[in-house]
């Protein structure tokens, strides 16, 4: 599995973040991004924001280095977002969250690259999530669907799947609350 890689350059307005911060190479981008700590951004929909809050999760930390790409002109670096099952095993500090509510997993929205077929996940700096066996569905998408879409698509995904799993005795208002509360403990 090899990391894309290419040289940055004055191209736009996050190439000159990163050039900004002295990181003039896609694999040195990845390293920062996969470096700041997993938290939520102040807006979401401006990128800048993962420099300024010096932070970001799943969906801004991907689409930055996706959006990086495009101004580079860099092509073959998918932006993902794939349905997941978030269980004990592959996410263990939300264990006790799904204990608490009797479920053995939850359907989870995780943002990640794809490049030559490859799974590239900076989220957290020391470890990756094993997300791929548990993947439900995923699809490409582009940085501006992280925000509202993104939400939309996960809510509808939880809709369904609840009337898929009748046994699940909770409202998708209430299934996405769990969510949330498993989504603190990781920060």
């Amino acid at each position: 599995m090899e990391n894309p890689d290419f040289k940055i350059t004055q191209a736009g307005i996050i190439s000159d973040q990163f050039l900004q911060r002295g990181v003039n190479t896609y694999k040195a981008a990845a390293a920062y991004a996969g470096l700041l700590p997993y938290a939520r951004n102040t807006n979401k929909n401006d990128l800048v924001t993962v420099f300024s809050d010096n932070c970001g999760t799943c969906s801004t930390k991907h689409a930055l280095l996706k959006q990086l790409a495009q101004e580079q002109g860099f092509s073959g670096l998918k932006l993902m977002v794939g349905i997941f099952k978030m269980n004990r095993h592959n996410t263990p500090t939300v264990a006790g969250t799904l204990v608490q509510f009797g479920l053995d997993y939850i359907p989870e929205a995780h943002c990640y690259l794809r490049y030559n077929g490859d799974i590239f996940d900076y989220t957290f700096s020391s470890t990756q999530l094993d997300f791929a066996g548990d993947l439900l569905e995923e699809q490409e998408i582009e940085p501006q669907h992280i925000a509202d879409w993104k939400v939309a698509y996960h809510k509808t995904f939880i809709s369904n799947w609840l009337v898929g799993n009748p046994q699940i005795q909770y409202s998708p208002e209430e299934l996405w609350d769990i969510r949330e509360a498993c989504i603190m403990v990781l920060s």
